[in-house]
């Protein structure tokens, strides 16, 4: 596959930019003049221009270059960088054309262990996202921020996309989780649906009362998409769909760091920057460039090896009074996260996710002698 061919170069004006030794910009591998050598790279940044999903657009197409713009002045972290930008990837003539060139190219980079950072376009792109983990033979779990749930019957993709991703055929879905929504927005029946398919919600309020506790959740998806309306609009104004309350932007690049930690995940999606109706700073684009910065920082700084059988782990066994009779905790010894066990059978498909990420909340509950929602929830998707 000529990758090459699927992508625009990035604006001359960004590169030619004096940027200072210990930029982000020096560390990169960029299109520009050529296109960049994959060998040994571990992220690649993919701009994207698509706007047909939306019913209106002002600006989106130039978001992907404000977005850089702010990236490359941002100074690297502590991490050895191995991190190349693609440049923009070129719309097909039609949406569902997009979809799927977003799926070869994220088929051919994580075929090739490279984890591919989308930003830039509208929310439904991330179905071309989530198309890319197709042709993997497993089951996925998808992460979505956004203040609405986008699974509406009707309208344009950007009101259905998770609707599609949820019914598309063949289904490779394992879980779906929605973080901070915001309840005046969303449909009670959607979260009926939602709750009906076993899938997890959180709304806003809840992720702010205990925040920590939603990063067992990061920790067990395969891709996260993020749609910039679950900011508040005093940090990002510049979002196709601009919310008065949501998330702090610094809430959001917490988010960000949790998912670049988790050694499972291997995309992300930054999408709804909407240039046009951004501050004179163009706020929002530093916003979504410090998310990315702190989703590679957080890359960088991954230590579990998620072999609980080996030192790394240590083995917590708690009885209780009822069935099941015991339940299986490991804590790593590196990061001090907190897994559990859920017990599965010989003819068990879903072997892959037979340990599933939990908090320290869970295992004190344990002790308590109550079983957590957690390990109950796993175990109705796994059965």
């Amino acid at each position: 596959m000529n990758i090459q061919s699927f992508f625009d170069p990035v604006a001359e004006y960004l590169w030619q930019n004096k940027h200072t030794e210990n930029s982000i910009f020096r560390q990169l591998h960029f299109h520009g003049e050529e296109f960049p050598d994959l060998k040994g790279v571990q992220i690649a940044l993919v701009g994207l221009k698509e706007t047909r999903g939306v019913k209106k657009t002002e600006s989106v197409e130039r978001g992907s270059s404000e977005i850089r713009e702010k990236l490359y002045e941002l100074k690297k972290g502590f991490g050895s960088y191995r991190v190349a930008d693609l440049g923009d990837l070129i719309s097909g003539e039609t949406l569902a054309e997009t979809y799927q060139r977003i799926q070869q190219v994220g088929e051919y980079l994580m075929k090739h262990q490279i984890l591919p950072i989308y930003f830039g376009g509208t929310h439904d792109l991330d179905y071309g996202q989530y198309l890319s983990y197709q042709k993997m033979k497993k089951l996925v779990s998808l992460l979505t921020v956004d203040a609405k749930l986008d699974m509406e019957e009707e309208g344009m993709m950007s009101d259905q996309h998770t609707q599609e991703i949820i019914l598309h055929q063949p289904n490779f879905l394992f879980t779906y989780a929605h973080l901070a929504y915001q309840s005046f927005l969303v449909d009670p029946t959607l979260i009926n649906v939602v709750e009906k398919l076993y899938f997890e919600h959180i709304r806003l309020g809840k992720v702010r009362s205990d925040f920590k506790e939603i990063e067992p959740l990061i920790r067990n998806s395969d891709l996260l998409s993020f749609d910039l309306c679950a900011i508040q609009s005093t940090d990002a104004p510049g979002c196709l769909d601009a919310q008065p309350f949501g998330l702090t932007a610094e809430e959001a690049c917490q988010i960000c760091w949790f998912a670049g930690m988790n050694e499972k995940l291997s995309s992300i999606g930054i999408y709804g920057y909407e240039p046009y109706y951004d501050d004179s700073q163009n706020k929002t684009a530093k916003v979504v460039a410090v998310m990315i910065w702190y989703f590679i920082e957080g890359f960088y700084s991954r230590k579990d090896s998620l072999s609980f059988k080996s030192s790394d782990y240590t083995k917590y066994t708690v009885s209780l009074d009822t069935k099941p009779n015991t339940l299986i905790f490991y804590k790593s010894k590196r990061s001090g996260k907190w897994w559990m066990e859920i017990p599965h059978n010989e003819t068990d498909k879903f072997d892959r996710v037979s340990t599933v990420p939990c908090s320290y909340s869970d295992y004190q509950m344990a002790q308590k002698g109550e079983i957590p929602e957690r390990w109950i929830n796993a175990q109705i998707k796994l059965y």
